[in-house]
């Protein structure tokens, strides 16, 4: 089924579906513009959400390697205007940098969202991990850093 059948059809949980399996078969060179496309459904939650998930998924396989960067540029361009996806990629880039060691302010990381936190917390990287066991917006998150940073063990 092609972009077009999808909009057509009234069920948003279908089209869902749908959106993701076109988003995961995608080619490259036409993703910026499928993701504009789903983009364009009349319910924009829905849309969103299916997007978000495909940024998760391509940005989980990209974010260590060089091609991220254009990457990230390219989706940030097909998202305009949608401030809730523009933030994930932010985060997803502030991620890339705690995993590849790169330079980033413990400022940006105290500011990002509770799934960026959560997902640094139980990660690998010590300075990001420390700030957040001691400053972490939940309970949760500082709890995570602390058992990351001390980890148990099993005998």
């Amino acid at each position: 089924m092609n972009i077009d059948g999808i909009v057509q059809n009234p069920d948003e949980h279908v089209r869902f579906t749908a959106y993701l399996d076109q988003l995961q078969q995608v080619a490259d060179t036409d993703e910026v513009d499928l993701v504009g496309r789903v983009l364009t459904d009349p319910d924009q939650t829905m849309a969103q959400s299916a997007v978000l998930r495909h940024l998760d998924r391509r940005a989980t396989d990209l974010h260590t390697g060089p091609v991220y960067e254009g990457w990230a540029q390219a989706m940030a361009h097909a998202t305009i205007g949608r401030p809730f996806l523009a933030q994930r990629l932010r985060e997803w880039s502030l991620f890339r940098a705690f995993t590849l060691k790169l330079p980033w302010q413990p400022d940006d990381l105290l500011a990002s969202s509770n799934w960026l936190q959560l997902k640094t917390a139980a990660g690998t990287n010590t300075e990001a991990t420390e700030i957040l066991a001691e400053a972490g917006r939940t309970k949760r998150i500082r709890n995570t850093a602390r058992a990351s940073l001390n980890p148990r063990s099993e005998s």
